[in-house]
């Protein structure tokens, strides 16, 4: 092959030879190969990677990565091509012409988007991350290829800076690890971890590596004793099955140190056994023939058989009081099923048959991929997508039921919201109640094991905002959070009609003589649509008083008369906001600050808070009450009473008898004083109300007195107001 002979790769071991690693290939597949190999060497002709070896050893690692999975001939060619986009003058266009549209895009989706300025290195990494995600969701051979280049980069990392190899190895365990464990590709998520536990804990990994290698010598009697005796008692059962022990990887040794707070001396399953049977039945009968041998442990069974997990595996887990009482775990499978927990969704390519089991793991993969799209569909910037796709990658995982019987898989700590999301976006959307095993639970209720949910909706229920801060789910944090922009931008766009209709009026025209050709003026001095600018006067980040005059087209127009009053009604949710730190309610005077992104806060008129905005009349406005609100306002009252028993039960009959809700009530720390500060948080109709309240209350004897108090930063503040 001229230039294209094999090459020994560094962290490999032996040579990939193209001819023999690729034997289970076509010849004119092979010919495209050894195409696509000759155009990455010239591409890559003098470039050299930082150990110093020729460039191409890369690549040509990955391919032989992928070829173990007997990828195809696309794949082969990609993994072979996947830098050249990157690192060299090649374009898609140019991939694409060579060697066909399929490895061209499989290269991009690999590719990073360095030709793109972001604002950030963690912004640009996101977003290199959506797109890569994004592209395995079309096709899952990007994500393989992604995990090869990043295995091999991995194995390859001494040669980098002591901070790179940090970064590097803390960015391989926080996503690609974790897609790999979710993938199913459980050699190369095992390898993952350890290497990345090399790089970000050198001496930790040291100090176990020794002592594991010492233990293995110690415990290699109990080993091969354990294995005979397993073998044994299977062959007596008339079972036929292949036996065999496995060290556990270094990372999950020392993850279970962390977690259980162990020494190595008190971690005795460092070894497990592996047993392989023919069928499913004889996986039930194997787990009982070793019960009979060794006690089980109880709490320590696990049936990953009947319920997979999310990433396909199955097997039978137990833990065993073995020989000397050591714990020893056995996990019992089928044969098919080890193909499955060894290669996961990359077992489609390497064992092209039609058993259940591997048809299982591409539905379950394809679900999987198909919720990265939902997830992309709920909008948000690339930070706030990879922040629902590390949710989802999570690990541990919980399993309830459906009303009809059919297993759900969730995150851990999954609430019933992430339940109603998992079953449907529409039935999260509308969802009002929830019933677990049968009783009404509160929506943030932590599902178990086990659980059987039914969920409630109704069509004219919407997501309420404070669920965003229970769910646990990407899919139903991401929906929520697509639902609660589009409100925002709906409010936004109502109340910034509102405003330039306002400061039109105020300039002598008629907002019904405002039409399309205004707005297309507007468009084009701005570059935003009519809904963008509106959107923008709504949330504060542009004056309706400009947008007013560039619509009109005046070069002399008049001094705005008064704008007029804009009237609250006190229910517009989040274009439209009651300041909290003096709480208005209907009848006292108020203005409105207009604040960037918030819309309108609307506040008391002698608001300290509001003070050194009074000299920027760009900053506020004058609003008013919308006359006859039936609705219920929040207001804080402070009482200094009598300190007696029973003193709090007569305010609040009171408050109560007076049709008012108490919101919330705090004490003051006792002193040994005779008086005590009593706080309320009410809820009452308008300022006339709370008058008649107060009236009453001051009435009885045990109050020494009574005032409205403003809050400002969780601090009570009491200041004294006429009512």
């Amino acid at each position: 092959m001229g230039t294209a002979a094999p090459l020994a790769l560094a962290g490999e071991g032996p040579v990939f030879d193209i001819e023999t690693g690729l034997s289970y290939l076509k010849q004119a597949d092979l010919e495209l190969v050894r195409a696509a190999f000759e155009f990455s060497c010239q591409a890559h002709s003098g470039q050299f990677r930082v150990s110093g070896e020729a460039y191409i050893s890369h690549p040509l690692a990955v391919a032989g990565i992928l070829a173990r999975w007997h990828l195809d001939a696309q794949a082969i060619m990609a993994a072979l091509l996947h830098d050249v986009m990157e690192d060299t003058a090649v374009t898609k266009q140019e991939l694409a012409e060579r060697f066909g549209k399929s490895v061209a895009e499989l290269v991009d989706g690999v590719s990073k988007l360095d030709k793109i300025e972001f604002q950030t290195e963690a912004h640009a990494q996101a977003e290199n991350f959506r797109k890569m995600l994004l592209a395995m969701a079309r096709d899952v051979r990007v994500i393989l290829i992604k995990l090869a280049d990043r295995l091999h980069n991995m194995r390859t990392l001494d040669a980098m800076s002591a901070e790179k190899r940090r970064r590097i190895a803390q960015e391989t365990a926080d996503i690609y690890a974790p897609i790999a464990n979710r993938l199913g590709l459980n050699a190369l998520y095992q390898e993952m971890d350890d290497l990345c536990f090399h790089h970000l804990h050198p001496n930790r990994y040291r100090v176990l590596a020794q002592a594991i290698k010492t233990a293995r010598g110690n415990r290699k009697e109990v080993v091969e004793k354990v294995s005979e005796a397993i073998a044994h008692k299977l062959a007596e059962a008339h079972l036929a099955a292949v036996v065999g022990g496995r060290e556990k990887h270094l990372y999950s040794i020392y993850r279970k140190m962390q977690e259980k707070s162990l020494a190595f001396s008190e971690v005795f399953d460092i070894y497990g056994f592996r047993v392989m049977v023919d069928d499913v039945p004889s996986c039930y009968l194997a787990l009982g023939t070793l019960h009979g041998l060794y006690k089980p442990i109880p709490g320590k069974f696990k049936d990953y058989i009947a319920i997979p997990k999310a990433n396909g595996y199955q097997s039978l887990h137990t833990t065993l009081f073995g020989p000397f009482g050591t714990p020893i775990e056995v996990q019992i499978r089928t044969h098919d099923m080890h193909k499955v927990a060894e290669a996961g969704v990359a077992s489609h390519w390497l064992y092209k048959t039609g058993d259940a089991d591997l048809n299982a793991v591409q539905q379950r993969t394809h679900q999987w991929l198909q919720s990265l799209l939902e997830i992309q569909e709920g909008g948000g910037d690339s930070a706030e997508f990879l922040e629902h796709i590390k949710i989802d990658l999570f690990p541990d995982e919980v399993y309830v039921f459906t009303p009809k019987g059919k297993i759900l898989s969730l995150p851990r700590g999954a609430t019933a919201v992430d339940f109603a999301y998992a079953v449907h976006t529409d039935v999260g959307n509308h969802c009002t109640a929830v019933k677990v095993n049968g009783e009404l639970m509160p929506m943030r209720t932590l599902l178990r094991n086990g659980d059987q949910v039914e969920v409630v909706t109704s069509p004219h229920a919407h997501p309420n905002p404070a669920w965003v801060n229970f769910v646990v789910s990407g899919k139903a944090r991401a929906h929520i959070r697509h639902y609660l922009r589009t409100l925002h931008a709906e409010e936004a766009v109502r109340l910034g009609e509102r405003l330039l209709e306002q400061a039109v009026r105020a300039l002598g025209g008629k907002p019904e003589a405002i039409g399309a050709p205004c707005w297309e003026r507007v468009a084009r001095e701005t570059g935003k649509t009519r809904e963008a600018v509106l959107t923008d006067i709504g949330l504060g980040k542009r004056l309706n008083i400009v947008v007013a005059r560039q619509l009109m087209a005046q070069e002399h127009l008049p001094t705005p008369r008064s704008h007029g009053a804009i009237t609250i009604r006190g229910s517009e949710g989040v274009a439209v906001q009651l300041a909290t730190c003096c709480r208005p309610i209907p009848g006292d005077p108020i203005v409105a600050l207009i604040k960037s992104d918030q819309g309108l806060v609307v506040h008391t008129h002698d608001c300290a808070a509001i003070k050194h905005y009074r000299n920027d009349p760009d900053k506020w406005m004058d609003v008013e009450w919308e006359p006859g609100l039936k609705k219920m306002f929040d207001v804080n009252i402070r009482l200094i009473v009598l300190n007696q028993r029973g003193v709090l039960a007569k305010l609040a009959a009171v408050i109560a008898d007076e049709g008012s809700n108490i919101d919330n009530v705090s004490m003051a720390e006792q002193d040994g004083s005779q008086y005590t500060t009593v706080y309320f948080t009410l809820q009452v109709e308008q300022r006339l109300h709370l008058a008649r309240i107060m009236r009453t209350l001051r009435r009885l004897p045990e109050v020494i007195r009574i005032m409205r108090v403003k809050q400002r930063q969780q601090e009570l503040s009491a200041t004294q107001t006429d009512v």
